[in-house]
């Protein structure tokens, strides 16, 4: 898989849904490998860029799956699943998913939401760094780091790019819709919903509740003093 191809590897059991994935997004330019099962998923995912994530796998269950992946890599977790309730949702999005489509689901929909995350692979490696500090937290947007009282903390692809987003506003609103756009690629009731997760999760992260203070009816901003580097 090499070129400047988008890299998927998709993790699904059913070979009646692969057969038909995997020509669909071929022709539409990816590059896709395949596994049936968890297994030897941890050892390929410095190889791609997007892993397509059935839940329903035969020898690990996937929300598990998707925290171990979280915890060795940062690559764009998209999990698609026949698992639809918001509490589904909600477990995959905290276990460390960038997004999550709900089987049945249209392929020219997966492709955008691929294509989103295409796009933002690509928009920050020539950007001047920036670092943003609030109190003990230090956000450097260049690094892709953040670090609380001297000490880095994990965040998942879509969890910085929020807090890079409302970090980089400086104490200015940066509102729901920005965020969504810009991090989701489009806007709707189950993004919004993600969002909420997105901001409660790290604020449990970064262990500083006060940090990103919501904006009723308009988005969030910094809380705290903002210093520049």
């Amino acid at each position: 898989m090499g070129g400047g191809r988008v890299r998927v590897l998709l993790v699904e059991d059913d070979d009646r849904v692969a057969g038909a994935l995997i020509p669909a997004l071929t022709r539409r330019g990816l590059a896709i490998a395949r596994l049936a099962t968890g297994a030897g998923v941890l050892d390929r995912v410095h190889e791609v860029d997007v892993i397509l994530l059935d839940l329903g796998l035969p020898d690990i269950d996937g929300v598990t799956l998707c925290r171990q992946i979280r915890a060795v890599s940062d690559v764009a977790i998209i999990v698609v699943s026949a698992r639809g309730e918001v509490d589904d949702r909600i477990q995959g999005l905290r276990a460390g998913a960038d997004d999550y489509l709900v089987k049945p689901y249209d392929v020219e929909e997966l492709l955008a939401r691929v294509e989103a995350v295409r796009r933002r692979r690509g928009e920050h490696p020539a950007a001047e760094p920036v670092v943003i500090r609030v109190g003990d937290v230090t956000v450097d947007v260049s690094r892709h780091e953040v670090l609380v009282g001297g000490k880095a903390v994990a965040l998942s692809r879509k969890e910085f790019q929020v807090l890079a987003l409302v970090a980089g506003a400086r104490g200015a609103v940066c509102s729901r819709e920005h965020v969504l756009t810009e991090v989701w690629g489009h806007r709707g009731p189950a993004e919004s919903r993600s969002l909420d997760v997105h901001v409660a999760t790290l604020r449990t992260k970064l262990g500083r509740p006060a940090l990103i203070e919501t904006v009723r009816g308009v988005g969030y901003r910094l809380g705290g003093q903002v210093a520049r580097s």
